[in-house]
């Protein structure tokens, strides 16, 4: 049992002496993994290098059905409740803890209690979930690497890395309901230190606070800056630099005046609302000469009909209402005139609002007074609904209350607002950035999503790119390598001409080493009943680092119930299977908040059919940049998300993927050994007795049909796979029945003992499972093949075959 009194304040002493601090002046040497730890945000210039022996993984609490109940009731929360809680997150070997996101009651996780992080036997956060996100913890657990739903609209993530040599478990107290836990898993622990709360990483703050206004990587040797003006027709492109190599693209930056900043004025507040038989009293105060008095409610116009009858001091004074419904996420206000017989000499006012029809309820959020004195109108209170001092100091009162609550919308834009937005979009979605490096263009995007927002000029301040709509000015700061030489270009695909603004190109001289080729991958089009909409489909070796995307669908903004879902190297399960698409965006509940922007993940522009989105539908644009949980794939990827709870709610997408890659493999499948099979067993020299059975079921996500046989040992089995003398490690692929969760076992390859193979998914539904197992250079380099030895340490250790990919 954990120690539950231990304060994360005294483990932050106890834990000083262990690691020292690396600065940008203390460049750790270069790693296989690429960068760990805090030196993938404090040498963000790494980001291009290409690893081996990493595997970016998920836990999460996703419908094991497939269904949408992915945390509504918390069935698939808990991967096991033990004396500490329930159990979200659990790894045998080395790895890193890079992002935890949760969700509930709207974005207020106080209920979840307490979460301890656990990494290699050692408590190295044991605090309320609440305080955490919240910041009260402190250093190195404060905003942006630590976000509330204030902060992420309706979401808490951490973003600290927190590696790992031998093991990581992470719990919370309660079951969480929604959560995420993203993390790496490495072939060996070579280059990583556990991870030490006592390092504040006081630079590592102060950059991401710094976010989208300057370039966060250092510069580079000789390093220098082009400028273009530019005037561009429809159908023309512009050449912004031309670089020769071995060198590196820093940062690319445009001015565009003509695309103004044009967004809903988004209002949160809190109200309330009731329905048949209910009431709502409060006084306001008002001027005692006025001729009359302007009485004005700002009320959400979703809920249709309204009525209610308004006496002033008992005496029947007028109606609210009859309410046209409009779409969701906006405001409305509608006035009333009260009489000057019922108002003229009084300096306070009793107003009674009385229900009468709608097509639920009667809801307020705000009422105003404006009295008439001498021929014009004076503001001469304001009524909070919801504010409990304010209703208070109002003798506020309701019966027949059916909701209160918290709402962040907008009011609707004028016809030359409209007018204004629709001259950036066309400027966001119809200019777009194209990159040639060596000879191959590997970036064509349009100019939005290149730098965050698609549907408007928002303010966007990731680490990698800025929009300041003030400024007019765009920039992204990705390192973007080359051998030989590097083009830049501006295409303008829309009809309209670009008469101002400038670009600049800045470069400087850089050897690309283990390095891939900074790319995009953009689509747009209507997505397809019954299939994932692919951030990026890609093949060779790369590594995928995030995603902008522009979403329009129905009102209902039912298309955000789609999850995420990432497939990688010949695997038939999915590696990283989500929630909803806002929780993969680390936000909540559809966004509640509204619009935000982080270093990591944003919400820029959120339009309705008021604010320029077509008539009944919404239009959601977000980001997503992962960067120390990048995902890389050594021979293919398939990123996508489900559009709906289903795949099965019709919208419109545009997506910019962000990866970095080699056209050629750097992964292969060198052997399959398939169990039940004679022939196969015999060639292998698999030693395994455990009596074969037949299954079958599907693979989770793709719902893949597969009947095989399945070898369920329960004593240790040994077998030999052929690997590529040239290898840098091998990954073993077990496809098993996962009926059984916390399959494990004990792993030796060729004699070497390795950390155990611990599965703790399960799943009685979609019962097959592809899972993955690293096995290091150190053991497998310079071999033909491999002795693998597995001792079950539990349950019966299922397999129906096993695949070698060789890495080179």
């Amino acid at each position: 049992m954990r120690p539950h009194l231990r304060r994360l304040a005294v483990l932050l002493l106890a834990a000083g002496a262990l690691t020292g601090v690396t600065t940008h002046a203390q460049a750790a040497p270069a790693n296989a993994k690429g960068p760990v730890g805090w030196d993938v945000y404090r040498h963000p210039e790494r980001l291009a290098r290409l690893s081996t022996g990493v595997q970016t993984r998920q836990f999460s609490s996703f419908d094991r059905t497939g269904g949408n109940n992915d945390g509504f009731d918390g069935t698939y929360s808990c991967l096991r409740t033990t004396a500490d809680g329930c159990v979200i997150a659990e790894h045998d070997g080395a790895g890193e803890v890079d992002a935890i996101w949760f969700t509930r009651d709207n974005g207020d996780v106080r209920a979840t209690g307490d979460i301890t992080i656990t990494l290699d036997g050692r408590d190295v956060v044991h605090a309320s979930l609440q305080d955490l996100v919240d910041g009260k913890v402190g250093a190195p657990f404060v905003n942006p690497l630590v976000a509330n739903a204030d902060q992420s609209s309706g979401g808490v993530y951490v973003e600290v890395p927190m590696p790992f040599r031998h093991s990581m478990r992470i719990t919370t107290d309660k079951n969480p309901i929604f959560y995420h836990v993203t993390y790496r898993a490495f072939a060996d622990d070579a280059g990583v230190r556990t991870f030490d709360p006592s390092d504040k990483a006081t630079d590592v703050i102060a950059k991401l606070r710094a976010a989208g206004t300057r370039d966060p990587k250092a510069p580079l040797p000789g390093a220098r800056t082009r400028g273009t003006a530019l005037h561009l027709a429809p159908g023309a492109t512009a050449t912004l630099a031309r670089e020769a190599g071995p060198g590196e693209l820093s940062a690319v930056r445009l001015t565009l005046p003509q695309a103004e900043q044009v967004t809903p004025h988004n209002v949160e507040d809190e109200g309330r609302a009731f329905g048949a038989g209910g009431s709502s009293t409060f006084t306001v105060k008002v001027d005692p000469a006025n001729t009359g008095v302007r009485l004005t409610r700002r009320y959400d116009p979703e809920i249709g009909h309204q009525r209610a009858t308004i006496s002033v001091d008992g005496q029947a004074a007028g109606q609210w209402g009859p309410t046209e419904p409009r779409g969701a996420g906006q405001w409305a206000e509608e006035s009333v005139e009260l009489p000057a017989s019922l108002t003229a000499g009084k300096s306070q006012l009793t107003i009674e609002n009385t229900f009468v029809s709608s097509d639920l309820d009667y809801n307020e959020f705000t009422y105003w007074a404006d009295s008439h004195v001498g021929g014009s109108l004076t503001r001469t209170d304001t009524v909070d609904v919801g504010d409990t001092a304010d209703e208070s100091a109002h003798a506020y009162a309701i019966t027949g209350q059916t909701w209160q609550g918290d709402r962040v919308f907008a009011y609707p834009l004028g016809d030359d607002e409209l007018a204004r937005l629709h001259t950036a979009q066309q400027l966001l979605q119809g200019l777009r950035v194209r990159i040639t490096f060596d000879g191959k263009r590997t970036v064509d995007s349009p100019l939005g999503e290149f730098f965050g927002s698609g549907f408007a000029v928002a303010p966007v301040r990731s680490l990698f790119t800025g929009i300041d709509p003030a400024a007019h000015s765009y920039a992204a700061w990705w390192p973007m390598p080359y051998g030989h030489d590097a083009k830049v270009e501006l295409y303008n695909g829309s009809p309209l001409t670009v008469t101002a603004g400038d670009a600049q190109v800045t470069s400087g001289r850089h050897a690309m080493a283990g390095e891939g080729y900074f790319r995009t991958q953009s689509r747009a089009g209507a997505t397809e009943n019954g299939k994932d909409w692919a951030y990026l489909q890609a093949t060779g070796q790369g590594k995928f680092v995030g995603v902008v995307s522009s979403m329009q669908g129905p009102a209902s903004r039912a298309f955000l119930e789609g999850d995420e879902r990432v497939y990688t190297d010949g695997s038939r399960s999915p590696q990283m299977h989500g929630t909803g698409t806002e929780d993969f965006y680390q936000s909540g509940w559809y966004f509640n908040r509204d619009t935000y922007t982080e270093p990591f993940n944003g919400d820029p522009a959120h339009l309705t059919a008021t604010t320029g989105c077509a008539a009944g539908s919404d239009c959601t644009g977000a980001y997503r940049f992962m960067l120390n949980e990048a995902v890389p794939f050594g021979s293919a990827i398939t990123f996508g998300i489900e559009h709906g709870p289903g795949d099965d709610v019709a919208a419109n997408y545009s997506t910019t993927a962000f990866w970095y890659g080699r056209d050629s493999a750097a992964s292969r499948r060198t052997d399959t050994l398939t169990l039940g099979d004679a022939a196969s067993e015999k060639a292998h020299g698999y030693t395994g007795t455990a009596p074969v059975t037949s299954l079958s079921s599907t693979f989770e996500g793709t719902n893949t049909a597969l009947t095989a046989n399945v070898r369920p040992a329960t004593a240790p089995v040994t077998f030999r796979l052929a690997v590529d003398p040239a290898n840098k490690g091998v990954t073993l692929l077990r496809t098993s029945d996962q009926n059984t969760p916390y399959q494990h076992a004990k792993v030796s390859v060729d004699g070497h003992a390795l950390p155990d193979w611990l599965q703790p998914l399960g799943n009685t539904t979609h019962r097959w499972l592809d899972d993955t197992y690293q096995v290091p250079a150190s053991v497998t380099a310079g071999r033909r093949s491999i002795t693998v030895t597995l001792t079950p340490d539990g349950p019966p250790w299922s397999a129906a075959s096993y695949q070698a990919w060789s890495s080179r």
